[in-house]
């Protein structure tokens, strides 16, 4: 799930309990939080129940995504102030469709980006394309993934252990390395006036 709705250029993170959702929302803000009902520890309902209950979470979202599609489930999950309950199985674009649907629909100030224009490049997250100066340039997926990174907070400084959790997650054990080979391959497509090293921190995109 985390792979699929990160392609289609959510943000994403990932917790194993409600317990640990608890804690994480203390410094990771989400737009929109997926709960399942079946979880450890403490059931999604009343992970539901408590993270409506904290103030510094007041607006975000929480949908229901969960393979229980009984009623008493449902009205259970809604009359904990849940604002949908998605029926597993679904399929992921149609996942990020109803997620994208709901932020609009619940918190209408959120801006969704789909498309962003910096400094000559235009970022196409839908079709995965890159275009600069009117030339379209092909980045393997990797890579594109990376530059849009970059680009949702232009001039921000992205540590290296953000990148590799934010790119690579948890499919393989990857190092510095890694990244700074992938930067490289940007710079060779893109030239080297957009993205800056900050010796022993990170990277960051500036225009």
């Amino acid at each position: 799930m985390r792979y699929h709705l990160t392609k289609e250029g959510f943000e994403v993170d990932v917790v194993n309990s409600g317990k640990e959702a608890l804690e994480k929302v203390k410094t990771y803000r989400p737009n929109l939080i997926l709960l399942d009902v079946m979880m450890p520890e403490m059931d999604g309902i009343e992970t539901c129940r408590e993270l409506k209950a904290l103030p510094e979470i007041k607006d975000t979202v929480i949908a229901f995504l969960t393979a229980r599609n009984e009623d008493y489930s449902q009205i259970a999950g809604f009359e904990t102030g849940a604002d949908d309950y998605i029926t597993k199985p679904v399929k992921p674009r149609v996942l990020s469709s109803r997620i994208r649907a709901l932020l609009k629909r619940v918190n209408p100030e959120i801006k969704l980006v789909e498309k962003m224009e910096l400094g000559g490049l235009k970022i196409d997250l839908e079709r995965f394309v890159v275009v600069k100066n009117e030339v379209e340039i092909t980045l393997p997926k990797k890579e594109f993934k990376l530059l849009a990174l970059l680009a949702t907070k232009p001039g921000k400084v992205f540590t290296r252990e953000i990148i590799l959790q934010q790119i690579w997650g948890e499919e393989v054990i990857v190092g510095d390395r890694t990244i700074d080979v992938h930067i490289r391959k940007i710079r060779e497509k893109l030239g080297n006036d957009y993205i800056k090293t900050i010796k022993g921190i990170g990277y960051k995109l500036e225009f």
